[in-house]
């Protein structure tokens, strides 16, 4: 029996990336594409619970059915495997997203956040990101590696509750010097809005800021992508620090 595959983004059903993943997943099984019908980024683990969610068939892929989601990736994953497909998938793959999501960019991702939900589903799930924000990127060497990630965890599996954060620098796939299993990176955004007036002469703010990489070990994603290297990142949802549990045993009452 093939292998039953869904795909999702953030940068909407109509993005480049995901037609050029759907071509990946294609030729592991088959595919359902459930995905945002309008562009989701930075929407993190979001979901819709103020307004109703709606879906519809979308034309857009050949000999693929494909629904595009009112909602955010978070909710496009749950309304397909609790009501489209009505079961759980045995693949969920999530991008190809324009721009990486190396370091703490994971924590605002749709593109993760539709992965990790994946993982808390016990789905083995794949999140891949290249580090080109291009609407018309040359996704070829991100496909490639795509390809061949997929193909191990079909062969391999992996853990409970764990999925794949997979970064991929903006490179020709001669130039891309391997894969590296790497740890998150400890960086950050140095935030700053710029104030602003509009045509009415209301104030309003634009965030911007510079990304500040901290993190000076060799063992990162961001260091990683920095040397030419596809960086992959085993990542769960437990937040706790299990470290530090016994030094706050003081606040227990």
């Amino acid at each position: 029996m093939n292998k039953l595959i869904l795909v999702t983004n953030d940068d909407s059903i109509h993005a480049k990336g995901i037609k050029e993943l759907i071509s990946v997943a294609k030729t592991f099984g088959d595919v359902i594409v459930v995905a945002p019908e309008k562009p989701q980024s930075g929407m993190g683990h979001a979901i819709t619970i103020s307004n109703p969610l709606r879906i519809q068939k979308y034309e857009g892929f050949d000999d693929v059915v494909a629904y595009a989601c009112s909602g955010t990736p978070v909710d496009c994953v749950k309304i397909a495997i609790f009501e489209i497909l009505k079961r759980k998938p045995d693949l969920l793959l999530s991008g190809i997203n324009h721009g990486e999501n190396s370091s703490t960019n994971v924590l605002y991702s749709g593109t993760m956040s539709a992965a990790i939900e994946g993982a808390m589903e016990s789905i083995p799930s794949i999140g891949f990101s290249l580090a080109d924000f291009d609407s018309d990127a040359d996704f070829e060497a991100t496909k490639s590696i795509s390809s061949q990630i997929i193909k191990d965890v079909i062969l391999n599996g992996l853990p409970k509750k764990t999925c794949l954060n997979v970064n991929v620098p903006k490179l020709s796939l001669k130039e891309i010097k391997g894969i590296k299993v790497c740890t998150q990176a400890h960086a950050y955004w140095d935030d700053k809005f710029d104030s602003r007036l509009d045509q009415f002469g209301r104030p309003y703010y634009w965030l911007t800021g510079n990304f500040s990489d901290v993190d000076k070990r060799d063992d990162t994603d961001l260091h990683a992508l920095k040397n030419g290297f596809a960086s992959v990142v085993p990542t769960h949802f437990d937040l706790t620090n299990y470290k530090v549990l016994e030094n706050l045993k003081y606040l227990e009452k």
